[in-house]
Order: structure tokens, then sequence, then C-alpha cells
């Protein structure tokens, strides 16, 4: 919209303060309506078009970020991802200054929700929201996700070996299933085909048995319309979306029955459904971000089916394309043997990227991870990196520099998982005094999270910052082109550098040396607003070197509007994070930006000739 349109919006929102929804005082003048930092373009809501996230200012969105968290499947906090909204204060604020996050996935209890059949429990949503509101005030913005695995806990007994997660024991108890077995399981995730007592219950929802997925539905709408009603306008715009299930499965298929069939006959009819309750809710303009059945792009043949809601049509702006995506290969420790390269999931991340486009909208990678203890957890940082990697671009790096017009879309993600309380879990499984469980996830010997407290308190790090607070175009003024970012992570001692500049850019290489970089192209829109890059820590702003057609800038100044084309502000939330601002003022023309910290004092020539080599590569390629 035009730039006066959004401006005054933006007034109208912090107007609103002053009235109250829901018995709730909104936010004041006192106490501004939008997060701390925000600029004249920030806070508006998502919306899909194109095939993109956008915003109000028709800027393609990333939302880049983390679940929050695993400790919602957990009962020691009662079906809350934190003890206290303190925790989730201090978690979104290492997230977004440690972590380089913009979004969460949040997850949500059924079983906490509606404890007792077609009683929605307002405490938990009371609680639910203000620590969502954590993250919103931090400038993150939230998709909730009714959350489960294994369909609940209450399947299994205080003796199991596993435990799941997602419906109350009403639910449980309204049917009749087995005694749960998973037999010769070396992996708590083969109970979803093994398991005769898990089968029987998806299956039993998704056959809407005994009203069970009526009851879910209606639960759902009372918490978006909770949510809705307690939220200020501003923190409700924060809101992405609705991710109404986890991992969809049929528990068993019917007699001709096929996975394809499953999701056309079964599963899409269920996201119409909770597509009405969003609307009936007030969330008509938030998409509903749709998983297909979870085993659609496993990438061992065995477990692989047909799907990907092949025969839902186009899905245009009322969906977002949802998955997850884990190396089941190297999880295994036995059918990928040594370490992920360059490239690793180009093809993986590709197939996601070109379902999207086929339904006409946007994808997300919601979940995606590798265990960071255990036999496989050396992987990990070759693993992730590579996930990465196929989320920035669909190309390795090997080829990328030679045909970035083929890079494609940059997706959206968000890791597994980013819990607090990683090691220090108290959780008593499945109800047995016997069965502490302190370790990793706490939950079916998961160790998947990004973070820890250490013993004063501190959020740290499990993972190399370089590999997680990564550079990313956050929201782009018109259409990305390509993207790249060698983050130069390590895998123990060595540095891993998959997307070298080549030898035909000699001063380009020069000015990156062994620093870390980013290189941004993009076509410009029509929009006043900036385009967006998150600056990692390891992107001080004094030894940060911006080269672009917009213009070469050492150490960039501080943003002041179209004024300085290249500047620098703090991320919405006032947390310290930084974000690199682009401001051009033209339509449909080509612009580039390469940002890296890998030159301390380069000289006015250096930054000439590598503005000169990147003009004509841009010009050779688009």
């Amino acid at each position: 919209m035009p730039n006066i349109r959004v401006r005054l919006l933006v007034v109208l929102v912090v107007l609103c303060g002053f009235l109250t929804v829901a018995g709730r005082p909104l936010a004041t003048a006192a106490t501004p309506a939008l997060p701390a930092g925000s600029l004249w373009f920030d806070g508006a809501p998502l919306t899909v078009q194109g095939g993109r996230l956008t915003d109000g200012q028709g800027r393609e969105i990333v939302l880049r970020g983390y679940n929050v968290s695993g400790e919602t499947k957990l009962e020691e906090n009662g079906g809350l991802p934190f003890a206290s909204v303190a925790d989730a204060e201090k978690s979104a604020t290492a997230l977004r200054a440690l972590g380089g996050g913009n979004t969460v996935r949040f997850l949500l209890s059924w079983a906490h929700a509606e404890p007792v059949r077609g009683q929605v429990d307002p405490g938990y949503l009371a609680a639910v929201t203000e620590q969502m509101r954590a993250f919103l005030d931090a400038g993150i913005r939230v998709f909730p996700d009714f959350h489960q695995d294994l369909y609940s806990r209450y399947l299994f007994t205080s003796g199991s070996w596993y435990t799941g997660d997602g419906a109350p024991k009403w639910a449980v108890d309204a049917g009749s299933y087995p005694a749960e077995s998973c037999g010769i399981c070396l992996f708590w995730g083969q109970n979803i085909t093994q398991n005769a007592a898990v089968q029987k219950a998806q299956y039993d929802f998704w056959h809407n048995a005994q009203g069970l997925q009526d009851a879910f539905l209606a639960t759902a709408q009372t918490t978006m319309a909770y949510l809705q009603q307690h939220l200020d306008p501003a923190e409700f715009a924060g809101i992405a979306g609705f991710d109404p299930y986890n991992e969809p499965y049929a528990g068993s298929y019917d007699s001709g029955q096929t996975s394809r069939t499953w999701e056309k006959d079964l599963l899409w009819p269920f996201y119409e459904k909770f597509r009405a309750r969003m609307d009936a809710a007030g969330w008509r303009d938030k998409p509903a971000f749709v998983e297909p059945n979870l085993f659609w792009n496993a990438d061992i043949s065995t477990q692989k089916q047909e799907g990907g809601l092949l025969d839902a049509g186009t899905l245009g702006p009322r969906y977002v394309f949802n998955t997850h995506f884990y190396d089941q290969k190297a999880i295994s420790g036995i059918l990928m043997w040594g370490k992920a390269s360059d490239g690793q999931y180009a093809s993986d991340f590709a197939a996601v990227r070109d379902r999207a486009a086929t339904a006409g909208t946007a994808a997300v990678v919601s979940e995606f991870g590798h265990p960071l203890s255990g036999t496989v957890s050396d992987k990990a940082p070759t693993v992730l990196k590579a996930m990465y990697q196929g989320l920035d671009s669909r190309l390795p790096g090997s080829t990328w520099w030679t045909d970035p017009a083929a890079s494609g879309p940059v997706l959206s993600g968000t890791q597994w998982q980013w819990d607090l309380y990683d090691g220090r879990h108290h959780e008593l499984m499945n109800g047995n005094p016997d069965k502490v469980r302190t370790a990793g996830d706490a939950w079916n010997d998961e160790d998947l999270s990004a973070v820890r407290q250490d013993a004063s308190g501190t959020v740290t790090l499990r993972q190399d910052a370089r590999l997680l607070d990564r550079l990313y175009p956050s929201a782009t003024a018109g259409t990305a082109l390509a993207f790249t970012y060698e983050d130069r992570s390590r895998d123990g001692s060595t540095t891993l550098t998959w997307n070298p500049v080549p030898s035909s850019l000699p001063n380009v290489a020069r000015l990156v040396g062994s620093g870390q970089y980013g290189l941004l192209v993009w076509r410009s829109g029509d929009g006043g607003a900036p385009t967006e890059l998150h600056l990692p820590a390891s992107f001080p702003t004094a030894s940060t070197t911006v080269v672009s057609d917009l213009g070469t800038v050492l150490a960039p100044p501080a943003y002041t509007g179209a004024a300085t084309p290249v500047a620098v502000a703090p991320e919405p939330g006032g947390t310290g994070s930084r974000r690199l601002l682009l401001t051009d003022t033209d339509s449909g023309a080509l612009h580039y930006a390469l940002v890296t910290n890998g030159a301390t004092a380069p000289s006015a020539d250096l930054l000439t000739a590598a503005r000169s080599e990147l003009a004509a590569w841009a010009s050779a390629h688009f």
C-alpha cells in the first residue's frame, strides 16, 4: 500500500492502545503497541500474494526461527512451553539475539486446552496468551500449532517404553484401543506405523469417531477466538497464521484407499473445516499452515508415500504449504555413513519449493533438525548446515555462482527446537515416579534443542553460533531472485566452506577473504519500505562491508530513511539484534548486495573493483 496509508495504519494501531478488548486494557501511549525499536514499516500482518509471504508493503517475507517448544509435550509445566512468563521473556530475548530468529512455531496442547470434554480451560488459554505475548513483544512473529505425536500420552501405560502427546484422556477413553506395543522398535517414530493403539486412535480421529474431530475443531476455534480477543491489535498482527495439526497420518488405510486418496478424502476436508473455524474466530485474513501426509517427502524409500496435497488444487492466499524434513538416513546411523556435504538436501528442499509453486502458495519447513547427543550426533554440524543451505537456495554451493538465476525463492523454516530446560527437566514419564526424565528433551530420548541454560541461568547455544545466527533476507522489497550465505560454521576444528567466491571474481574473493558473506539479488517492487537482512552478532557494524549497486559502505550508518540507502537499525523488540536496510527508489530494477565481515579496512580501490565485478556478474546472469 502507499507509504502514507501505512503510516496512517501505524498511527491508528497506536491510538487503539486507548481501547479495551475483552476486558484487558490494551497498550497506551506510555506502553507503545508496537515493539521497541519498530520503524514505520514494521508491524504489518502477513498475507500470501503471488505464491510468497508478504507484508503490508508488498515485501517478500522470510520466516526463520525455532519451535517453542517440546516442553509443551511434557507434563511438568502443564502443557506450556515455559514454567513462567519470565522464562518466556528470557527465551524470546535469547532467541532473537543469539539465534537470529524472527519467528516461532508455538506449540499448544489439546489435552490441556480441553481436559474435560466440551470444557475449554480458560486458565490454560490465559497462560498460553501471556507466554506468546513475550515473543510478540520481542518483535517475533508467531504461528501456533496444536501439537501431537503418537496421538496421546494416555495411550501409554506407566511402564511403557515410549510416550505420546496431543489428545486428552477423555478422547482416549472414548475409544476401545488395544494395549500399546511397538514390537521391535529402535526409534520412537516407528510407533506411528507399528503400534496398533496409535494406529487405531489416529484412524478414529480422521473418521470423526465419537465426534473426536468435531471436539478438536471446537476447541481450536475457542482458542483462536481467545487469542484474537486478548491480544492487542499490534500483537495480533504478529500472528502469522495457524498450524492445524502436526504431522498428520492416517493410522491405517481403508480397503482400496491410498495415501493420496486419504489426503483428498479425509485430510483436506479437515483443513477446510479448520479454515472455516479460523474465519469464525476472527482469523479470516491469516493463512492456515497446512501439512501433508508426514511421509510424503521421507528420504527412506520404504517409508515414502505419495502425497503433498496433490489433489487440493490451487491453495491460494488462505493456505501455506507447510512440511517437515529430517534426514532419517542420517538419524538411523546405518543408512548414511559419513557426514552431510555441499548440496546434500538440494533436491529435498527443491521438492518443497516446487510443490508449493504448483499449489500457488508459499512454503514453510516448520520442523527440521538433528540429534545433538548419541551415536549420530557427530553428523549434526554438517546435516544442519546442509539443511540451512537448502532453505537459502535450491543450488549447492558448487554451482551457485555459475547459475544463480536457478537459486529459487528463499524458504521459511523453524528448527526443532528451542527448549530452555534442555538437560534440566523433571518429567515423570507417563506419570511414573520411577521414570524421571531429566536429560535432553526428556521425551522419548530425544535431544535436539539448540539452547540450554548454564548453571547461572544464562541461555547459551549448544550449536555453533555461526550456523544458527545467520544472515538472511527477512524482507525483500520486490522479488528475491537469488540468495546464498556462507556461514563458515565449524565441524569440530574444521571450517566448513561450501560456497567459496570463485576465482573469476578475484576482487570479491579478496574482499571476503576467510570471512562470512551473503549475497542477495532482487528485482525492486513499487513499495517504499526497504529490503531487510538480519545481521548476525558476528557482523558488528564497524566490521560490516556492503557492496551494492545502491552504495558501497564499510560500517554502514544508522538508518534515517531513503537518504541512507545502505544503513543499519535495531530489529524490533529491544533485544539488541540488528538489521541491514537497503532502500531503492525504483520499480522493476535489478539490485544486488554483498554483505561480508571478512575485510577489516578495505581500500576504496578494492571496493570499487569488487562492485564492478559484481555488477558485471549480475548483468550476465539476470
